[in-house]
């Protein structure tokens, strides 16, 4: 402890010397073109490759011109809207979209039986890898804890390094099929030695679904509703892809050109998936609301939570960072598809939960907060509720811990990682390398006394 002291003392007061030498200005960005973030500024990311894999439409050309859109998702050549209305309330809709996802056509009866039994087989970890890796260095990071164990799965495939593209499916169906152990044994560990709770491991159930055995996983009694059930199917079909140029999928791309294995691949994909810009989001929108509910007491009260949104956006309240989190997104304008199809699902479960007059304070903020915003920011393109505006409130009402938020993330987006991965490695072959443009000053070695 006392050298961590003193590195930390030494590395505060080297701070101001890394923001002096690594400071770049939008200036200098802006005169050599260069884009921050690969976005350019109206929004427009920059191309980096092709995908036959998902589609995202925010804008339409019209007259020549470029206009935003109501936002679209397809998956593999199919709306999104329209593989939830098919697969709603039948079970196994994240299973046969994963499927979709992975070989590029729906499956029939025997194909999804066939892939059911094999998720159900791979649903296994090694002996005693719940007690020798999940539960020797248990924490609230459960996105790390999962990192750790994928990693670690490595050592225990001895074709873990193999460039062979069956060989590559085969672990990307295990993790697919594993991940939601992994998330539910790591909270468990982390509740159990921190939290002085009950320990409770089940182990999954073949015959249910992925989003059955989740609920199952978590709970001490491991029962749940058709309707708790079917929604967080709907939520994970809806989380699963999203395009190559998200920050985690970009990220599996990038490793898997380098030829790296699965288990590296996807540890990036974690490492990239737990930053807060990205799968963290909606743990933010539930932290906001909470403030908003001990600010705003009367829910019907439009001009009082007017007022509190006024003073969030203008960086008065809540963390003083003039954010309404939950609103607006990099790519979409008008609507985000995911948010719009996930609503309905959302108003059952409050129905099912009593929880509808929270429902009517998320109702009320999704359509004051674009007005707040439009009025107080000068923005390019229209604002809208994203996906993350609801999806922490359904995992609140399912009784999901926080922990947990972002780990469902990587549960989901696991099916598009593989995708792209496998893409990648039938596709492409060349390592991606972008050029980055040194703005560095020559200088002449003078001895120092």
């Amino acid at each position: 402890m006392t050298y961590h002291k003193t590195i930390m003392e030494y590395a505060e007061k080297q701070v101001p010397a890394c923001i002096s030498h690594d400071t770049i200005s939008d200036k200098l960005f802006a005169e050599n073109g260069v884009y921050r973030g690969l976005r350019d500024l109206n929004g427009k990311g920059v191309l980096t490759g092709l995908t036959n894999i998902s589609k995202i439409v925010s804008f339409k050309e019209k007259d020549g011109k470029r206009e935003p859109c109501d936002g679209e998702l397809w998956y593999r050549g199919y709306n999104v809207r329209d593989l939830v209305r098919l697969m709603s309330g039948k079970r196994f809709g994240f299973e046969k979209t994963a499927y979709l996802l992975l070989f590029g056509e729906l499956p029939d009866e025997e194909q999804t039986t066939d892939f059911l039994r094999h998720l159900a087989k791979s649903r296994s970890l090694p002996t005693n890898f719940t007690r020798d890796v999940i539960m020797k260095a248990p924490g609230s990071d459960i996105m790390s804890s999962m990192t750790r164990s994928i990693l670690t799965l490595a050592s225990y495939d001895p074709r873990a390094l193999s460039t062979d593209l069956a060989d590559n499916l085969r672990q990307c169906i295990m993790l697919i099929a594993t991940f939601p152990m992994l998330a539910a044994y790591g909270y468990h560990a982390y509740n159990h030695y921190e939290n002085n709770q009950s320990m409770y491991i089940h182990r999954p159930l073949p015959r249910k679904s992925t989003a059955e055995n989740i609920l199952r996983l978590l709970r001490p009694d491991g029962s749940f509703t058709d309707t708790e059930a079917d929604v967080l199917d709907v939520a994970l079909m809806l989380h699963m892809e999203h395009g190559g140029g998200n920050n985690s999928t970009f990220t599996t791309r990038v490793v898997t050109s380098s030829g790296s294995d699965t288990y590296a691949t996807m540890a990036a994909a974690m490492s990239s998936l737990k930053g807060p810009k990205h799968g963290g989001a909606n743990i933010k929108v539930m932290e906001m609301m909470e403030d908003i509910r001990e600010h705003v007491h009367n829910y019907e009260d439009e001009e009082a939570i007017r007022k509190y949104l006024t003073k969030m956006i203008r960086g008065k309240a809540f963390d003083g960072k003039g954010l309404i989190y939950g609103m607006g997104h990099a790519v979409y304008s008008i609507s985000d598809p995911r948010e719009q199809v996930f609503k309905s699902f959302v108003t059952r479960l409050a129905e099912e939960k009593g929880r509808c007059d929270e429902l009517l304070l998320y109702n009320n903020i999704e359509k004051i907060a674009p007005e707040v915003i439009a009025a107080e920011r000068k923005i390019y393109k229209g604002v809208s509720p994203n996906v993350d505006f609801y999806s922490g409130f359904v995992y609140s009402m399912l009784g999901i811990p926080v922990e947990l938020y972002t780990p469902l993330f990587a549960i989901a987006r696991i099916v598009g990682w593989s995708a792209h991965r496998l893409e990648e490695m039938v596709g492409n072959g060349k390592i991606i390398r972008p050029a980055y443009m040194s703005i560095m000053k020559e200088r002449k070695l003078e001895e120092k006394a």
